[in-house]
């Protein structure tokens, strides 16, 4: 209702004791949905802010406004200097008007999502706050004024309540209704009506916590209440906090988004490596072709490409593809040590899966927990415990690379190819720990190297598992990562960005780590 012509009719009457006399001395936006004005008596300031975003569209009126040295710019420059002479409400519409010297006028058309701020010279609309609404240019504010019958004779015998008083709004229809409006006879309902409308003539104003939402009313609804005297007062109390809801919704709405892809993503992850470690954990055949070929040295020869053996289980045959170069026992090695390396595989497989259901669980809790608060501080201690603290990503936003600290050691992550080329090339010492993971696209990554001291393993595995997962083998359940001291890290003259030449590195197999 604080766009309602009923509060615009109290708050333009308000604006009129208030600002007579005084001189427009800027006119500016640092934003595209705000304007704002400076008006001054040569001893006091006082500010009109304009909202004018499709979300919430509002008038308030600062006590001090201090304009941002960038990103400003000055609107309706022939308004400077001019006084204003007159404040005065259009008849049933929701907008008014300030009169200034020489014929100039701004109208404030407040009309939610085609609100808008008017400049005219002698009546006639020569400039807009928002551009696209170009119908405005054809506004006469001699025809905004707009009459209503509020006659009784006029109220029997209409049959539309809410489109003959279009002007009364939701907020009046509300408050009508929980007086027990409908249910009435007609000249009790005309009776409420009046009671209603004399209450609107010289109103209280409430703010009104409904359902989660602030309501500002100028009826006095049954529920919990804030009640203000002076409508400047009560509208910039309910701009301020309406404001400051948008903030938390908008940081909730964000932090609950930002969970949930978490959560599908570490749902999905374990519902791939689930399947993953399934077949990994019935699949035996690498031991069996070694075991099959020990027991059969004597009918396998050296130079031999493919082997057919009948299994130990049944009487099927066992077809078994050999390195010829190799003898039977050699080969044999080969899928001993597949094997083991599947068992490894299968370990590290469990140790991620039950490391992602802690995860999930954590998530759900998140999410649950944020769902509950009303409160932005404890919003933002969830989204920080969640690791989704946006303060330390604007901190890194404009560096190559994401941070990560891992037992006292600083790693690096570049974001991109080119940041790569930044990363390893500007932001690294010789001595760092360089990693990529091996034969395929992805990040390079640096543990930074701290003096006297060697890297653990498992802050080499740590930051192996971030190269595996900022990689084309992210989805893979096991990642070959190559690392190497920087100084064994060179770039050619002409490379595409974020490829370099690699000497002397080692190779280390690690799960990849989801760093999100």
């Amino acid at each position: 209702m604080h766009n309602n012509f009923y509060f615009l009719r109290q708050l333009s009457a308000r604006l009129n004791e208030s600002i007579i006399g005084y001189t427009l001395v800027s006119c500016f936006s640092q934003n595209k949905d705000e304007l704002i004005i400076e008006l001054n008596n040569s001893t006091n300031s006082f500010f009109i802010k304009t909202n004018l975003a499709p979300g919430f569209c509002c008038l308030s009126f600062p006590k001090n406004f201090h304009r941002a040295r960038k990103n400003s710019i000055d609107l309706f420059k022939d308004l400077i200097l001019k006084k204003v002479i007159l404040v005065t409400q259009f008849e049933n519409e929701r907008s008014f008007l300030i009169q200034l010297e020489d014929q100039y006028s701004l109208i404030f058309k407040m009309h939610n999502n085609f609100a808008n701020v008017l400049f005219l010279k002698e009546d006639a609309v020569v400039e807009i706050f928002r551009n696209h609404l170009q119908a405005d240019f054809q506004i006469k504010p001699a025809d905004l004024n707009r009459s209503i019958d509020f006659g009784k004779d006029g109220f029997l015998q209409t049959t539309s309540l809410s489109s003959t008083y279009f002007t009364l709004g939701k907020v009046v229809w509300d408050y009508l209704e929980e007086k027990g409006f409908k249910p009435l006879e007609r000249h009790a309902q005309w009776r409420l009506f009046e009671q209603t409308l004399q209450l609107l003539e010289k109103p209280k104003y409430y703010l009104i916590e409904r359902k989660g939402k602030l309501i500002f009313s100028l009826l006095p609804f049954s529920d919990k209440t804030e009640e203000f005297s002076d409508p400047i007062t009560a509208v910039n109390e309910f701009s301020e906090r309406q404001v400051h809801t948008d903030v938390f919704q908008r940081e909730k709405n964000e932090i609950t988004n930002r969970l949930h892809i978490k959560l599908k993503g570490s749902n999905s992850y374990l519902k791939k490596n689930g399947q993953k470690l399934n077949e990994l954990i019935n699949d035996h055949h690498y031991e069996l072709w070694a075991d099959l070929i020990m027991a059969n040295l004597n009918s396998i020869k050296t130079g031999q490409e493919k082997a057919s053996i009948p299994s130990f289980y049944d009487e099927s045959i066992v077809e078994i593809k050999l390195k010829r170069e190799l003898s039977p026992q050699k080969n044999a090695e080969i899928f001993y040590r597949k094997a083991k390396n599947q068992q490894i595989e299968i370990n590290k497989l469990k140790e991620a899966i039950a490391q992602k259901e802690n995860e999930i669980k954590n998530l759900g809790r998140w999410i649950d927990s944020v769902g509950k608060t009303e409160d932005i501080k404890e919003l933002r201690k969830v989204g920080e415990e969640a690791g989704l603290n946006r303060k330390a990503q604007g901190q890194v936003e404009n560096l190559p690379f994401h941070e990560f600290e891992f037992k006292g050691y600083k790693i690096l992550v570049g974001r991109n190819a080119e940041a790569n080329d930044k990363l390893t090339l500007k932001f690294s010492y010789k001595d760092d720990l360089w990693l990529h993971a091996k034969d395929v696209a992805g990040s390079h990554v640096l543990i930074k190297c701290q003096s006297g001291k060697s890297f653990p393993k498992d802050v080499i595995e740590f930051a192996a598992g971030l190269a595996a997962y900022n990689s084309k083998r992210k989805n893979e359940s096991l990642c070959p990562v190559a690392f190497t001291q920087k100084k064994y890290v060179r770039k050619r003259k002409g490379d595409p960005a974020g490829m370099v030449v690699v000497e002397r590195e080692e190779v280390i197999l690690v799960a990849p780590y989801i760093s999100q």
